[in-house]
């Protein structure tokens, strides 16, 4: 598998230094090579890029959503082979690979839908001022570079490629180096469609092919999703070109679970909040705030059903929880266990790797947490789970919002007056109330204070991908 760089509508061999390894989570196991994309490679994809973006973003709207629709149509006729590839690379369980696929096919559809409505946007603005006129337009952005995560491929690049394409971008892509099969997907669909050379391209590599294409002054706009860490050097490479750059970063969220909820519904709203996809989800709700008077009889049953997941191979068995993706991660969780004990917190499930083969570890429980501890306050990306009480409302409200990210928070009550005003009152971007984290493509997607910059998702994804035009004339 060497040819895994899709550049100007070709199919090309890396060329850098760098031998990425595929790996199966389940097993531990690598069953793929692919070499990286050199610096001269991403130099050549953005250069792709930008050449096609004169036709491109001349194309008209309905052109462009039906290559969306396409793109959306292709997908769900390689779902079984998409399907079976996450379970393999991310160590998915089968019903989230088949949502996450989903999720892919109804955003390229949303945003077919909304380019479609782009002519309508061209509007009139009325002036005070006699003897001028005003219009504005709405245009691409230009050339965009997108850096998508491993923890949900396909799913992060559909929420940035979708909206870009509609809004008339030319893009380079660059998946993870730890789930870089997937997106090729992309690549084949743009050549089953007859998709213009140069609109679409993907490089794949680690570090180096990051920093190449975050640092490249060809770009007109840098999307990254991933951690805080890269993040910050994503966002000094766009400082030092001027350039808009949207962020979608790391969280360590709240579930708030109020002492009038139902014990069994608020424990599957917790459990699927920090083991859906073994918990490596910037908006796991890692943090649970539990009021007094539920706590004694919510933490017995939690701890229960944590225990009692099914954690195994996707591939072989019937399993409610993977392996996590990487061995790197699987370390990280291990060093969060090893701080736990050291911390001496109390750990009612889990707290350990597994001893099998895989990169397994147990859903986790700590409880009584102290506010200062790191499990408390990093992230940890993992299925654990740090449980504290409160005993107010105004309580609640303030330990929730005691952190540095603000992506989402969970809040469960029968009061729903109660929960729309603490809803009202968290400091984040997403909050679910009486529910599981159901995303869906019309709503925003991003966060305040450390996990990001703009939304993606809805119409202000596309509008990330946009830039505002006047145009003033005087009538004298």
């Amino acid at each position: 598998m060497t040819t895994s760089h899709y550049i100007a509508g070709h199919w090309v061999e890396g060329q850098g230094s760098d031998c990425i390894s595929v790996t199966d989570p389940a097993l531990g196991q690598p069953f793929a090579e692919l070499m990286a994309a050199s610096v001269s490679q991403v130099d050549q994809a953005v250069a792709a890029a930008r050449s096609a973006l004169p036709a491109w973003k001349s194309t008209c709207a309905s052109e462009r959503a039906a290559f969306l629709r396409g793109f959306a149509e292709q997908l769900g006729q390689r779902r079984e082979a998409l399907v079976t590839l996450q379970m393999r690379n991310n160590g998915k369980p089968r019903h989230e690979a088949e949502i996450d696929l989903d999720d892919a096919i109804a955003t390229f559809g949303y945003y077919a839908e909304l380019a479609e409505r782009l002519p309508s946007k061209k509007r009139t603005v009325p002036l005070a001022a006699p003897g001028f006129t005003a219009r504005t337009r709405l245009e691409p952005v230009g050339v965009v570079g997108l850096i998508v995560p491993w923890n949900f491929p396909l799913v992060t690049s559909a929420w940035k490629l979708a909206p870009a394409l509609a809004a008339g971008c030319t893009v380079v892509l660059k998946p993870s180096e730890v789930t870089p099969l997937i997106e090729q997907a992309y690549g084949q669909i743009a050549d089953a469609l007859g998709l213009p050379a140069g609109v679409l391209n993907i490089v794949n590599g680690k570090a180096e092919t990051g920093a190449a294409l975050s640092n490249h002054n060809g770009l007109d706009k840098l999307s990254f999703t991933g951690s805080n860490s890269v993040g910050s050097q994503v966002m000094r490479s766009a400082s030092a070109q001027c350039r808009p750059v949207t962020l979608e970063l790391g969280g360590k969220s709240a579930i708030v679970v109020f002492d009038d909820c139902d014990v069994d519904q608020a424990v599957e709203w917790i459990v699927a909040g920090i083991t859906w996809n073994a918990g490596q989800m910037c908006s796991a709700t890692s943090r649970l705030l539990v009021q007094d008077g539920i706590a004694d009889a919510l933490l017995p049953r939690l701890q229960a059903a944590l225990e009692n997941l099914r954690v195994g191979n996707p591939l072989t068995e019937e399993v409610d929880m993977g392996p996590l993706t990487s061995q790197a991660q699987w370390l990280k969780v291990a060093s969060y266990f090893a701080t736990a004990r050291e911390e001496g917190l109390q750990c009612l499930a889990g707290g350990h790797a597994l001893d099998r083969e895989g990169w397994f570890v147990s859903p986790t429980l700590y409880t009584d947490v102290p506010k200062d501890s790191r499990l408390w306050t990093e992230e940890i990306f993992g299925p654990v789970l740090c449980a504290r009480r409160f005993a107010s409302e105004e309580q609640a409200i303030a330990e929730a919002n005691d952190s540095r990210f603000g992506l989402v928070a969970t809040v469960c009550s029968a009061d729903l007056e109660r929960a729309e005003r603490v809803a009202d009152a968290l400091e984040v971007g997403h909050v679910w109330i009486n529910s599981v984290q159901a995303v869906f493509v019309e709503t925003s997607w991003g966060g305040t204070k450390g996990s990001g910059i703009g939304r993606e998702l809805g119409p202000w994804g596309l509008s990330a991908y946009q830039s505002v035009k006047h145009v003033t004339r005087c009538l004298g």
